[in-house]
């Protein structure tokens, strides 16, 4: 199922949801100007490279390959792999961020995407701490913002695209149902990775799934303490 949008208007203009969409196309406009081997070389400098991280844990001494490497955990939230990569997790958070945003503010949701995603390239990198390959995406920090919405705003409904054979049907399905679908689908897969060393997870180049559960329990645990049910509370108090 592929979402188009949610029954969910907001009363502000959601900058922060807008400079993060833009940000990340401007970086990949960039990306498409490099060579494939200085797109290479950029990835290995700005991605996350999970052995690299390891290293950098065990150093005796802060130094700048440390400080580096741990900078890596927010410059690979701004890195996409190609245009379906780039397109589909922009497309979640236009749908999903605007509501996040206006629930927690815009500055407290800044914070929140970028521990959202800064925990869940965390989260991928423990199952994969050896790997060579480059980890990179909004997709953990996203996972994040869809973790939060599920709790929110469990019974929005969301206008989805169901494919049937040559069919495309619209649907519109609570988002209790949509993203908890989503969830399990990735803790699934992710667990799937732990015993099939096949094109399942960063490990091999693949989905990092990991990064998406573990976003997404973030999302859902993070939220509340930057105050997302602050508004529910106040409606309550109030006279």
């Amino acid at each position: 199922m592929v979402p188009l949008r949610d029954d969910n208007p907001v009363t502000i203009t959601p900058y922060v949801t807008y400079g993060l969409i833009a940000l990340n196309v401007l970086v990949f406009l960039y990306e498409l100007t490099l060579s494939p081997i200085e797109l290479t070389t950029f990835f290995k400098m700005w991605a996350v490279v999970p052995e690299q991280l390891t290293t950098s844990f065990h150093a005796n001494s802060l130094n700048i390959f440390k400080i580096h490497e741990w900078f890596t955990l927010i410059s690979a939230q701004f890195l996409h792999a190609g245009f379906l990569h780039l397109g589909g997790n922009m497309l979640y958070l236009w749908i999903f961020g605007n509501n996040v945003e206006e629930e927690l503010g815009h500055l407290r949701f800044v914070l929140f995407y970028l521990v959202c995603g800064t925990l869940a390239t965390i989260t991928q990198w423990y199952f994969g701490m050896f790997s060579e390959v480059s980890s990179l995406g909004a997709s953990g920090a996203i996972a994040g913002v869809m973790g939060a919405y599920i709790f929110r705003f469990p019974n929005v409904r969301i206008l989805t695209i169901v494919p049937l054979g040559f069919l495309f049907l619209p649907l519109r399905v609570p988002a209790v149902f949509y993203l908890g679908i989503w969830f399990l689908q990735q803790a699934a897969y992710g667990v799937m990775s732990l015993s099939i060393p096949a094109n399942i997870g960063m490990a091999a180049g693949g989905i990092a799934y990991w990064a998406h559960a573990g976003g997404f329990v973030f999302g859902a645990l993070v939220g509340p303490l930057l105050g997302l049910f602050d508004s529910v509370e106040e409606e309550v108090i109030s006279p």
